[in-house]
C-alpha cells in the first residue's frame, strides 16, 4: 500500500494543482470535498492532510469546515489560504473582513524557524529577515492566532500570513504555494508531504504498471472489453495498458468521426495493429457525425452531440461483440475534477464525453485504469509502456477533436481546411529550433494548433481577386494548462507557416496569430 496524502477541496480552481505538485513528490494523494464523511478519513489513513483554498468567507459559509477527524487523527495537516482560516477558526482563531485585499505577487517575510520555511526563502533582507516571493489571493485575514500556535510569516497588509503549531504538526500559509508563481512552492509543499507528514516517495509510474496490470486482471477476469481508442493519448495508454494486462480479451474500437487530425487513422492503426498486434475495428462514422453536427453552432451542444453519437456507436459495436461486459475508457483524474465528480463546491468548467453516463447507456461495467492519473503521470506511464515519445508527449487534443476548433457549424468542408493547415503548422513547429535551448518549437509549447473561423476576407493572389476563409494560428505555453501565455513564436516561424497555408491550402487566404493569454481567454476558443 502507498501512503497517502488527503486533499480536503473547499471549491478552489487551482485544488488539483496541489496534487500534481504532491505526485510530482512521487507522493500518492487524492482530491475529495471538505465535506467527506469522519468515516471516510479515518478509513483513508492519511500521512497529512491538506486544506484547500476557496472562494468563500469563513463567516458567510459556516458549511465549509473541515471534519472534525482532521483535528483527531493525530497527522500533520496543511492549510492553503481559505484552509488556513478555516484552521483558524475552527481551533480558537479570529478571522476579519480585510480592507486591503491582495491579489498576485506579495513577498512574505518568515518568522520563527519553523520545520515547514526552514532554509526556505528567496533572498534576505538587510537587516537578514527571510523573504518569499509569493501568490496571494484572499480578501479575509486571520487577526488573531488560535491557542498553541506561533506566527510563521507576515506582510505588512497581512500580520499573519502563516502559523503553526509544530507540537501537533499544524502548519498553514495565507499565499497558494501550489502555483508556479509562488517560487518556493514546490519545496515547501515537498517539505511538508516528505519530512513532516514522512509520506515514502513510492509512487513511480514504472512500478505502477504491476499494480495496475493486477488490478484490471482482478476486475475483469475472464470477461472481455470493449475500448474506444481516440487517438489521443489518454485512450492511447489506456488501450496499451489494458492489452499488457488482458491481451486478446480487449477489443479497440477506433472511431473515425470525420474530426480527426491528418493521417490519424493510419498512425493509430500501424501503432495498435501493426506493433501491439491488439484487435482494432476500424469505422468511419463521419456521415453520421457530421450529419448530427449540421446547423449547430453551440460549442457545449456541438460537445454533447459528438458524445452521444459516440455512444450511439459503441452500442451498435457492443451487440456485435456479445461477450464484452465491460468498457474501458480513457478519463483521467483532471476530467473528474473538472466534471465536478470530486469536488461539490466547484462550478463545472466543460462537459467532457468520457465522463459519466456511458454504463447505463451501454449496459457495461466501466473499467477507468487512468481515472486517478494527471496527464504527465499519463505520459510517463505510456513511455513505460513501451509507447513511441512523439505519439505519447503530443500535444494535447480534445475529444471533440476538430469540432470544437471550427468555431460555429461543423462542415466537412471546414474540417478538410483546417486538417491541412494544422498539419503545415504542426510541421514547421517540429521542424524549427530555438537557437538558444536547441529544442524545436514544437517541444517549446505546450499547446498549437489552427482554428478555423468561418468568415471570408478579400485576397490578392497573382492577378487575381480571391474571397476566401480565414485561420487562425494558436500557441501557448504553460506549466499546469490553468494558466498560459501565448508563444513568441519567431516572426520567420510565424512568415513560413503562413506563407505554406495561404499557397497549399486552396480556400484560405490570411492567417492571423492569436496573442491572448489564459486569463482573460481560454487555450482552446471553444
Amino acid at each position: 500500500m502507498h501512503d497517502k496524502i488527503l486533499i480536503l477541496d473547499f471549491g478552489s480552481q487551482v485544488t488539483q494543482l496541489i496534487a500534481r505538485r504532491v505526485r510530482e513528490a512521487n507522493v500518492y494523494c487524492e482530491i475529495h470535498p471538505n465535506d467527506v464523511g469522519e468515516a471516510f478519513i479515518r478509513e483513508f489513513a492519511p500521512k497529512g492532510i491538506i486544506l484547500s483554498g476557496s472562494h468563500a468567507s469563513t463567516y458567510e459559509d459556516h458549511q465549509l469546515r473541515a471534519p472534525q477527524a482532521v483535528w483527531d487523527l493525530g497527522v500533520p495537516v496543511l492549510g492553503i489560504c481559505y484552509g488556513m482560516q478555516t484552521m483558524a477558526v475552527q481551533l480558537g482563531g479570529k478571522v476579519e473582513w480585510s480592507d486591503h485585499r491582495e491579489f498576485g505577487y506579495a513577498e512574505v517575510r518568515a518568522h520563527g524557524h519553523t520545520a515547514l520555511l526552514q532554509a526556505i526563502e528567496d533572498f534576505s533582507t538587510a537587516e537578514g529577515h527571510g523573504m518569499l516571493k509569493v501568490w496571494m489571493s484572499h480578501g479575509d485575514k486571520v487577526t488573531e492566532l488560535p491557542p498553541g500556535f506561533k506566527l510563521m510569516a507576515s506582510t505588512p497588509s497581512c500580520p499573519i500570513a502563516g502559523m503553526a503549531d509544530e507540537a501537533r504538526g499544524y502548519y498553514a500559509v495565507q499565499f497558494h504555494p501550489e502555483v508556479t508563481h509562488t517560487v518556493q512552492g514546490t519545496a515547501l509543499l515537498r517539505r511538508f508531504v516528505l519530512e513532516i507528514a514522512k509520506a515514502k516517495p513510492d509512487w513511480v509510474m514504472k512500478d505502477y504498471i504491476t499494480e495496475a496490470v493486477a488490478r484490471i486482471r482482478e476486475q475483469v477476469g475472464d470477461e472481455e472489453v470493449i475500448l474506444g481508442l481516440s487517438g489521443g493519448v489518454d485512450s492511447s495508454v489506456a488501450a496499451a495498458l489494458i492489452h499488457r494486462a488482458i491481451g486478446d480479451q480487449l477489443t479497440c474500437v477506433f472511431v473515425d468521426h470525420g474530426l480527426l487530425r491528418q493521417n490519424e487513422g493510419q498512425l493509430v492503426m500501424d501503432m495498435f495493429v501493426g506493433r501491439l498486434h491488439a484487435k482494432v475495428i476500424h469505422i468511419d462514422a463521419s456521415d453520421q457525425f457530421l450529419g448530427q453536427l449540421t446547423g449547430e453552432s453551440d460549442p457545449e451542444q456541438k460537445r454533447k452531440i459528438i458524445g452521444r453519437e459516440f455512444v450511439e456507436v459503441f452500442q451498435a459495436e457492443a451487440k456485435k461483440l456479445s461477450n464484452a461486459k465491460w468498457l474501458a475508457q480513457g478519463t483521467i483524474y483532471p476530467d473528474v475534477v473538472e466534471s465536478g465528480g470530486t469536488a461539490s463546491k466547484k462550478a463545472t468548467i466543460k462537459s467532457h464525453h468520457n465522463v459519466g453516463g456511458l454504463p447505463k447507456t451501454l449496459g457495461l461495467k466501466l473499467l477507468e485504469p487512468l481515472r486517478e492519473l494527471f496527464k504527465d503521470e499519463v505520459r510517463e506511464l505510456g513511455v513505460a509502456l513501451g509507447l513511441p515519445p512523439e505519439m505519447v508527449y503530443r500535444h494535447p487534443f480534445p475529444g471533440p477533436g476538430l469540432g470544437v476548433r471550427i468555431l460555429g457549424e461543423v462542415k466537412r468542408e471546414y474540417a478538410d481546411l483546417l486538417r491541412r493547415a494544422d498539419a503545415i503548422f504542426i510541421e514547421e513547429l517540429r521542424n524549427t529550433r530555438d537557437t538558444a535551448s536547441g529544442k524545436t518549437w514544437y517541444e517549446l509549447t505546450s499547446q498549437a494548433f489552427v482554428v478555423f473561423l468561418p468568415v471570408k476576407s478579400v485576397g490578392v493572389m497573382g492577378d487575381g481577386r480571391t474571397y476566401d476563409y480565414v485561420v487562425a494560428l494558436r500557441a501557448v505555453q504553460t506549466s499546469d494548462f490553468m494558466t498560459a501565455d501565448w508563444a513568441e513564436l519567431p516572426y520567420s516561424l510565424l512568415k513560413k507557416v503562413s506563407g505554406r497555408i495561404i499557397n497549399e491550402v486552396r480556400g484560405i487566404n490570411r492567417v492571423a496569430y492569436d496573442v491572448s493569454s489564459k486569463p482573460p481567454a481560454t487555450i482552446e476558443w471553444e
